[in-house]
């Protein structure tokens, strides 16, 4: 029954995520991010993280998506559904994705909680607020720090796109 479930989200989550990434409508892209994020989160309940489930529906799906929809309501959607994709912004997209898939295990390999297993209802107490903020500001502080800085950068470069030029 957990593989069933497992496998069945991990499909609807990869699904999700190839779609963000093919749809050239921004808010189509948009919409799929949240069912990918809707996903993840039923990922993190059947680990039991019933409070990370929680937060990333709220967080995420909700007041995130909320301001990337605004963003993209700035942008002229039309326009951008209809260009094309230059080649050099797709060479640099799978440059990207490939340091991406080579360098984000090794990463997450050298934190000391990265060999724990999780298993179906062996999480009893993971996902409390307790325990999650003990990890994000002990163990994983580089990676809390990193995601910080993706978010400042994230939002300079919605800042350049939404500039006019006269």
């Amino acid at each position: 029954m957990e593989q069933i479930a497992f496998w069945s989200l991990a499909t609807g989550l990869l699904t999700a995520a190839t779609a963000v990434i093919l749809l050239r409508n921004p808010v189509s892209s948009a919409v799929c991010l949240v069912l990918g994020l809707v996903f993840q989160a039923a990922l993190f309940v059947t680990l039991e993280a019933n409070f990370l489930a929680a937060v990333q529906v709220i967080v995420y799906a909700g007041a995130v998506m909320v301001l990337f929809l605004f963003v993209i309501m700035l942008l002229d959607v039309k326009a951008e559904a209809r260009s094309p994709l230059p080649w050099a912004k797709g060479a640099g997209v799978a440059v990207g994705g490939m340091v991406a898939v080579l360098g984000i295990p090794r990463l997450a390999a050298s934190f000391p909680a990265s060999h724990k297993t999780l298993a179906w209802g062996e999480g009893k107490s993971l996902g409390s607020a307790q325990e999650l903020g003990s990890l994000l500001f002990t163990s994983y502080a580089p990676l809390f720090l990193a995601t910080g800085v993706l978010l400042l950068v994230a939002t300079v470069g919605v800042v350049v796109l939404c500039r006019r030029d006269s």
